[in-house]
């Protein structure tokens, strides 16, 4: 069989890109129950509620559109950015309420959304390839 690093690619984004529709999906719905619950488990700890409760309410409408957006391949590598931005809010949030086996999910996130940053130029199967945004891999530096 033919190598398709295309291929590949298109099925090492999609199942990202599904659990962050999925997390933003499930918890739009009951959104204030969400943030009720990350408010109660950060009272004890030093962020104050006035950070954690907006975080709370937009934290699921970043999940679904990294989500949309990697599911399209559209704007991939803004889409990888703000995903690992997401997830370093969340490391830090988790390490403040000793939440340490979160700690280790949300470093493999991590890394999922840096090698997906790193190997765009193979972001064959796309709307970003469409739209001739695909980086080009002799040019690629990390």
């Amino acid at each position: 069989m033919k190598k398709n690093p295309g291929r590949t690619y298109l099925m090492a984004r999609l199942p990202i890109a599904v659990s962050m529709l999925g997390h933003g999906l499930d918890r739009i719905p009951k959104i204030q129950v969400f943030s009720d619950h990350l408010v109660s488990q950060f009272s004890k700890s030093i962020l104050p509620v006035k950070l954690v409760s907006p975080f709370s309410m937009t934290l699921p409408f970043i999940e679904l559109g990294v989500g949309i957006l990697l599911i399209l391949g559209l704007f991939t590598r803004f889409a990888c950015v703000v995903g690992l931005i997401t997830m370093l809010a969340l490391i830090f949030g988790s390490c403040l309420i000793e939440q340490w086996d979160n700690v280790l999910f949300q470093m493999l996130y991590s890394l999922y959304f840096v090698m997906l940053y790193y190997y765009a130029f193979y972001n064959r199967y796309s709307f970003d390839r469409l739209l001739g945004r695909i980086p080009n891999a002799k040019q690629h530096v990390l």
